[in-house]
């Protein structure tokens, strides 16, 4: 294994995180028990494949000697001799409630002194089910490089072999010396194209009001809930309206958050809060290295429509405006900035990036897919999965979302002290995929 150099929008991640935003993923997933002792099986099975996985073997380290401009400061993944799976694969004790367990363990940031990431085996108290929560940092993986690596830690899966992507040169950390005019014209470049996207978000922010519900001070405590939809009942409300199976699961959330902030008292009058789509760039069916490639789409959730149709058109406009735009223009392409600032400037402002993200967009909600075949674990299946996004600096509320064997999944994380009533949303979530049913004549 050699060394790999952080892409930029990985290295945004790694130095915008602090103590009371841990900047990982997460994903819980609940298993059927063949035994009552499948969770203990479950730990040493993960333990024992996880030393096999590259992957998983990578910390990362600064490399602040080497490189200019753009390396200078940055950082690298590169291989621990000291690794050992028992670090980071761990058994708890049995629990009645696996999203209480998960909650806590998603506000305990990742050691950046190893591999970051984790696997949490929770066995359930009845012995006939446990679940594993999955913690990868950001920096290590998006929501598709996550799963990839989930994956080679569960049951071999009969899937189709990656295209190989053609072999690229490696990154330098020192260029030849005569390519400095060039490297100076491209930093110009650079900076142009930052200012066009820095432009679009300020212009994306004029006239937004804040949501006091979706802001949060930095408590650092944590919260999960999960929600498990009927796919072909998305798929009815879709027939019905047109648009995509995604513009009906955006507007749902969009309906939930209004049931939410009435039931709540905070009122839904006058609230579209700007919601942050991500939206991959990697190329589909392709193998590509490991890190983030995303751009996203910005919208604004029409949470003031008493309309649950109404909701649903405006969201299906919205999206097709932002695709017709493409991931790499508009507010929503400002991930892209990453790509445009030298690696000493992620490590100098990734604190002042964080706190930006409140500036940018109220809440995540972001689409992680699934294989459509059955994952399993020691022979155990798995019955449920909830993708967990990491909350903002500034931020009450993520939403991810899964589909699996024909259910929709959404994994709801909140700042605990700021949404104490999770379950209210949660159940908001159910509630409004019922009324968009009677909507449609369903």
């Amino acid at each position: 294994m050699t060394s790999d150099l952080l892409a930029p929008l990985d290295l945004a991640f790694w130095n915008m995180e602090s103590a009371e935003h841990p900047m990982h993923l997460g994903a819980l997933g609940v298993f059927t028990a063949h035994s009552p002792t499948a969770g203990a099986h479950a730990a040493d099975l993960l333990a024992g494949r996880a030393a096999a996985v590259p992957g998983l073997r990578m910390r990362i380290r600064d490399v602040w000697p080497l490189g200019f401009p753009y390396a200078f400061g940055g950082a690298a993944r590169v291989p621990d001799p000291d690794f050992d799976p028992l670090r980071h694969v761990l058994l708890h004790a049995p629990t009645a409630d696996f999203h209480a367990e998960a909650g806590r363990l998603m506000q305990q940031s990742l050691d950046r002194e190893r591999p970051p990431w984790e696997a949490h085996v929770l066995p359930g108290e009845d012995g006939a089910s446990f679940a594993v929560l999955f913690k990868f940092h950001h920096a290590l993986a998006d929501g598709l490089r996550a799963l990839t690596l989930a994956a080679a830690v569960l049951d071999p899966m009969d899937l189709p072999t990656p295209r190989p992507r053609p072999e690229e040169p490696a990154r330098k950390l020192l260029p030849d010396v005569r390519r400095l005019p060039e490297l100076v014209r491209g930093a110009a470049s650079d900076l142009g194209r930052a200012l066009d996207i820095g432009a679009s978000v300020a212009l994306s922010s004029l006239g937004a009001q804040p949501c006091a519900a979706l802001t949060s001070g930095a408590s650092g405590t944590r919260r999960t809930a999960g929600v498990v939809v009927d796919l072909d009942d998305v798929h009815r409300v879709r027939k019905s309206r047109g648009g995509t199976v995604n513009d009906v699961l955006i507007a749902v959330v969009a309906g939930a958050l209004r049931r939410w902030l009435d039931e709540r008292g905070d009122g839904s009058e006058g609230v579209t809060p700007r919601a942050l789509i991500p939206v991959s760039r990697r190329r589909p069916r392709t193998a590509h290295p490991q890190g983030n490639r995303l751009s996203g789409y910005l919208v604004r959730l029409p949470v003031d429509d008493a309309d649950p149709l109404g909701r649903l058109d405006t969201v299906r406009t919205a999206m097709d405006r932002n695709k017709d735009a493409g991931p790499n223009r508009g507010a929503g392409a400002v991930a892209l900035l990453a790509d445009h600032v030298p690696a000493l400037g992620h490590r100098l402002g990734g604190p002042l990036a964080g706190q930006g993200a409140r500036l940018w967009f109220d809440i995540l909600v972001t689409s992680v897919p699934l294989p459509g075949i059955g994952l399993k674990l020691g022979g155990n299946p798995v019955t449920e999965v909830y993708p967990f996004a990491p909350l903002a600096r500034g931020q009450s509320l993520a939403v991810a979302i899964s589909t699996y064997r024909g259910q929709v999944h959404y994994g709801l994380v909140a700042d605990a002290e700021a949404v104490p009533d999770l379950d209210v949303l949660a159940r908001a979530l159910t509630e409004e995929v019922a009324e968009l049913l009677v909507a449609c004549g369903s």
